[in-house]
C-alpha cells in the first residue's frame, strides 16, 4: 500500500466505537453499572447539530446574527452520539415524562453524570485532542 492510499476511504476506520459508563445508579440484571455504548460522528452531522443550535439574534440597527447556544449544541451532539441507551424510544421518553431526546438525557443523568458523558463524546469525537500532542506523537 503507498504512502497515499492510507488516505482513501476504505482504509480509513470509521465510526468508533465504545463502551462508557455514565452512573452507577444505572445497574444490569447482574447489578453491575450498565455501560452506555456511544459513537463517533462524521463533520456533516456536526454541523447538523450546530445548525439546529443556532438561532438568529436581532442586534443592532435590527441585524441578525447568527448565535450557537452552547448548551443546546452540546446536549444534540451528546444525543447524537449515544446509540444505547435508545434515547429516541418513545417508552423511555414516556418512563420519564419527557418528549425529546436532549430534555430526556438532561432528565436521567445528575448535572456530574451529564457533564462526564460530554467528556467522553468530545474526546470521542475528536474534540479533546491537542494538536501539539499530536505533532509530537508524529514526531516520536
Amino acid at each position: 500500500m503507498s504512502e497515499f492510499s492510507l488516505f482513501f476511504a476504505q482504509n480509513v476506520s470509521c465510526d468508533t466505537t465504545e463502551e462508557f459508563i455514565v452512573s452507577t445508579r444505572f445497574k444490569d440484571k447482574d447489578g453491575k453499572p450498565a455501560a452506555w455504548k456511544l459513537r463517533s460522528m462524521t463533520e456533516d452531522e456536526n454541523q447538523e447539530c450546530r445548525k439546529a443550535a443556532t438561532r438568529k439574534i436581532k442586534g443592532k440597527n435590527g441585524v441578525y446574527t447568527p448565535e450557537i447556544d452552547a448548551n443546546d449544541y452540546m446536549a444534540k451532539l451528546m444525543t447524537a452520539s449515544v446509540v444505547y441507551p435508545d434515547l429516541k424510544n418513545a417508552e423511555l421518553q414516556r418512563s420519564y415524562g419527557m418528549l425529546g431526546a436532549e430534555a430526556l438525557l438532561r432528565k436521567m443523568l445528575l448535572p456530574g453524570e451529564f457533564a462526564a458523558l460530554g467528556e467522553r463524546v468530545q474526546a470521542l469525537n475528536g474534540f479533546g485532542t491537542d494538536m501539539n500532542e499530536l505533532v509530537d506523537d508524529v514526531k516520536n
